[in-house]
């Protein structure tokens, strides 16, 4: 049996016509991008120490995701800043199915496909405790993802993890 929806949507025509529109925020803008920013951990758990022995920087990840359906995408030569310029760029092939997702973590340790983690393989913290902004390059220059935080705002659960893009 179908069920008309035509009451509900003319309704909903009716109200739009009644609200204004703004701009989405910048953070917002969607880029054409299959590979975008799903979440980071900004904060890493624990008392912060940046030694690369017995410190907590391979605690700080962020999470890029392959969104695409289809196509397989490899992050040699993307890019991944912070707004003070601080930047790592993906040296070795690492390709991402459809869904998939890796892990860029702070520290030193052994990429892994298998385990979808690429270490930075440098023990200082990326990402600021407070605020940051985090740019997410393609190989050609271009924009793929951008999201900045403040803790206050972005971090309601004060677990150190935001999570853009489901």
């Amino acid at each position: 049996m179908r069920i008309s929806r035509t009451l509900p949507v003319a309704a909903a025509v009716a109200a739009v016509g009644t609200l204004s529109l703004t701009a989405a925020p910048a953070h917002a803008a969607e880029y054409s991008s299959a590979l975008k920013i799903k979440g980071v951990q900004y904060d890493a758990p624990g008392r912060d120490s940046n030694k690369c022995s017995g410190g907590n920087t391979h605690k700080e990840y962020l999470t890029i995701k392959n969104y695409s359906k289809t196509a397989k995408v490899n992050l040699k030569g993307y890019v991944v800043k912070d707004a003070a310029g601080n930047k790592f760029t993906f040296k070795n092939s690492h390709t991402l199915e459809p869904g998939d997702y890796v892990h860029l973590r702070g520290g030193r340790g052994t990429d892994s496909d298998a385990k979808n983690v690429v270490y930075r393989q440098n023990c200082n913290f990326l990402w600021n405790n407070d605020k940051d902004t985090i740019y997410f390059y393609k190989p050609s220059g271009t924009r793929a993802d951008v999201h900045a935080y403040t803790k206050k705002a972005n971090d309601r659960d004060g677990n150190g993890y935001i999570t853009y893009h489901g």
